[in-house]
């Protein structure tokens, strides 16, 4: 990113189709074109392979360079000058894990988040990450989170003392945790003054409604633009942690008393 007091965020909400990474990438690669100018598209969690957790081995994707889905949204990526984040089932030996891929915008792999608090059956169909990740994309360092996730502030805590950017938040949120989600995106970014990008999935699966509400959140705790339940894309210019003017009085990281924070 040439100028890093402003970035340019485009946050795609539309369904997945399950089991089926040829046509999830080709969603992607298609709303790349259809935002031009953007310096960031996110797209929401498990969007390559879709959130039927039956199905997701079959349609987990290798870490390797070869041609493939991954090399796909690489070059799609470096064609349009647009950095991308988007969900997938990564397979790593035997294990599977709901990741987060990030791409810069040359096309280069920036970083992969292996999702550290994962839900419900979501503990059955997949390995548990082990550590949270701070990825450098173009200059901007990005704190990912996935979906239940950004429901526990130490993450989010730890990120931001890392000196992250912005949180990227990738999410497959269903009913009826709308308003949970809507309320943590609102808090993370209040908490540690820092700017929040959220994409969720939308559409029905295996007896699942996902709510949409994609969002992105400044680093006031205000929100800067809303999606509905509908296929959208929230667009808006957001303004990285680091470029934002905090009054001393709320700055929170700067007041706080981490020697308290443990009882003896």
């Amino acid at each position: 990113m040439t100028d890093l007091r402003t970035v340019d965020v485009a946050v795609v909400q539309e369904p997945a189709v399950a089991g089926d990474v040829a046509a999830n990438v080709r969603r992607a690669v298609a709303a790349l074109a259809k935002h031009p100018g953007a310096d960031l598209v996110v797209f929401p969690e498990l969007f390559l392979c879709g959130y039927r957790l039956d199905v997701v081995a079959d349609a987990a994707i290798e870490m390797i360079p070869e041609p493939g889905p991954v090399a796909d949204l690489c070059a799609a990526a470096a064609a349009h000058d647009t950095a991308v984040v988007t969900g997938f089932a990564e397979r790593s030996g035997d294990l599977v894990y709901n990741s987060l891929l990030c791409i810069d915008r040359t096309g280069a792999v920036a970083g992969v988040y292996r999702k550290t608090h994962l839900f419900g059956a979501e503990c059955e169909a997949f390995a548990t990450g082990d550590r949270l990740e701070v990825i450098e994309v173009d200059g901007l360092r990005v704190g990912p989170m996935i979906c239940f996730d950004v429901e526990f502030p130490e993450i989010a805590r730890t990120l931001a003392l890392s000196g992250v950017d912005l949180f990227v938040v990738s999410s497959a949120n269903m009913f009826p945790y709308h308003h949970d989600h809507r309320v943590a995106c609102l808090s993370r970014a209040l908490e540690n003054r820092t700017p929040l990008v959220y994409s969720n999935l939308i559409g029905a699966e295996a007896g699942l409604t996902f709510v949409g509400g994609s969002r992105v959140v400044d680093a006031g705790g205000e929100l800067l633009v809303e999606c509905g339940g509908e296929v959208s894309v929230a667009r808006c210019r957001v303004t990285p942690a680091t470029a934002t003017s905090t009054e001393d009085d709320v700055d929170y990281l700067r007041h706080r008393r981490p020697e308290l924070y443990r009882l003896k």
